[in-house]
C-alpha cells in the first residue's frame, strides 16, 4: 500500500484493513449508525503521525484520512502503542 502526504515522498507500507463502527446524531436528534474503513499500520514503519487529508492507496482505490468525531484521525490499536488505527473514507479510484 502507499501512504501519501502533500509535500512528501510517497511511502510504501504494510497495512491491514479494519473498520470502526460509530454513531452520530443529526440536527434533529436522530442517531445515524455507520462505519469507516480503517488501516492498521505500524508506527515505526510510517514514521510520523497520520493527519487528516493524507491519502492511503490500496487495491486501486484512494482512502482519505479523516477526523472521526471525538476520536481524531487515528488512535492506537494496541496497548503497547506500536500500531496506528487510521480512520479513512473511500474517495474513489486511483487514476
Amino acid at each position: 500500500m502507499t501512504y501519501r502526504r502533500a509535500g512528501q515522498a510517497d511511502a510504501k507500507v504494510q497495512a491491514t484493513f479494519g473498520k470502526t463502527d460509530y454513531e452520530v446524531a443529526d440536527d434533529y436528534g436522530a442517531t445515524i449508525r455507520t462505519h469507516v474503513i480503517d488501516f492498521l499500520i505500524l508506527a515505526d514503519e510510517l514514521g510520523h503521525e497520520p493527519q487528516a487529508s493524507d491519502v492511503i492507496v490500496a487495491d486501486g482505490r484512494k482512502y482519505e484520512v479523516m477526523d472521526l468525531a471525538g476520536e481524531g484521525a487515528w488512535r492506537w490499536s494496541d496497548p503497547y502503542r506500536t500500531t496506528f488505527r487510521i480512520h479513512t473514507k473511500d474517495i474513489g479510484a486511483d487514476t
